[in-house]
């Protein structure tokens, strides 16, 4: 797979994702958040967004 996620989005997505691991780290949200906050740090790191690829964003 292509990266099909750009400079700005990927940038948002890293920001969001560690935001969440550490308000669940904190206590501040239910763990589960902090889980879910893997989602966009991951997709933010390795450039590609599954749902991105399904809807045809990002590519050529």
């Amino acid at each position: 797979m292509l990266p099909n996620v750009g400079t700005p989005d990927r940038v948002v997505r890293i920001l969001i994702g560690i935001a969440m691991i550490l308000l669940a780290a904190f206590g501040k949200v239910p763990a589960w958040v902090g889980w879910l906050g893997l989602v966009p740090l991951v997709t933010g790191v390795i450039r590609i967004c599954p749902l991105y690829w399904v809807l045809g964003i990002g590519r050529d």
